[in-house]
């Protein structure tokens, strides 16, 4: 593998469940970019917020991005809120592939009422749909692949396992 695979999509769409399963898999690095930055940190990304805003959560995560384009390639799930900055954009685009997971907002809402996804379950479903609308057209722009994870999970991780193998 010479490149990353970077997973990019809505909180709930299957990026950090289909990337560590397939990466185990194929026996390739994996880092999910939010549990990386809880886990430095000790706090979740919440109390990130909480404590020091969206803005320094931000550029932690862009400073990770940059140390992880230097490491050796492997699967990496971005948090939701990577692509947004354009910097990040960048970064993904000129060190890997990037996969857009998308899976319908109907299913990514079951999970949130499943109490999998608390930070979401509170903004509702009208701040869902908003943050949806506003991401998936920059998800759409920067990814090189968007993958359907609408049928499933092991459909789901059988395309990511597809697309891996094909651009890894």
């Amino acid at each position: 593998m010479d490149r990353h695979i970077f997973l990019v999509g809505m909180p709930g769409s299957g990026k950090s469940a289909l990337g560590r399963r397939v990466a185990a898999k194929l026996q390739m690095p994996y880092l999910d970019t939010d549990t990386y930055l809880t886990e430095v940190s000790g706090m979740d990304t919440a109390q990130l917020y909480q404590v020091y805003g969206e803005q320094a959560f931000r550029d932690g995560e862009s400073r990770l991005l940059e140390e992880l384009v230097t490491a050796t390639p492997g699967i990496i799930s971005t948090g939701g809120g990577v692509s947004l900055r354009e910097y990040n954009r960048k970064l993904m685009k000129n060190h890997g592939i990037i996969v857009l997971i998308d899976r319908p907002i109907d299913d990514i809402m079951l999970d949130i009422r499943a109490e999998k996804r608390p930070l979401l379950a509170q903004k509702g479903r009208d701040e869902i749909e908003r943050i949806y609308n506003e991401r998936m057209p920059l998800y759409r722009e920067v990814a090189d692949i968007v993958m359907d994870n609408g049928n499933g999970f092991h459909n789901g991780l059988a395309s990511l396992e597809e697309v891996v193998r094909r651009y890894a």
